[in-house]
């Protein structure tokens, strides 16, 4: 029974994780081409203004960019976002470079 228990509970996590990922694949779906890089750049850890010339663009714009990728990923912190981005496989790129 013990390993019947185990089995069963290993099948609902994996489950679980699948339903989340999807979940957080289906909010990355709602991102714009721009809304994208800029989460790209945001996860590396850069500064509006750093992301903003690596896209040639201002820096207001990327603000307004950063904010709605905030809210249609649904988080509060940078640090939230990041988890998301690993947990959906999204690897960070160097600064610089994506």
């Amino acid at each position: 029974m013990k390993a019947v228990r185990a089995s069963i509970e290993r099948n609902q996590a994996a489950h679980r994780e699948r339903d989340g990922r999807a979940e957080i694949e289906a909010r990355l779906a709602t991102l714009t081409p721009r809304e994208r890089q800029v989460l790209d750049h945001v996860i590396t850890g850069q500064l509006n203004k750093q992301i903003a010339a690596d896209l040639g663009t201002g820096e207001k714009t990327i603000k307004v960019h950063r904010a709605h990728v905030m809210e249609k990923m649904k988080v509060d912190s940078v640090a939230e976002l990041v988890r998301l981005a690993e947990h959906a496989g999204i690897q960070p790129a160097t600064p610089g470079r994506a």
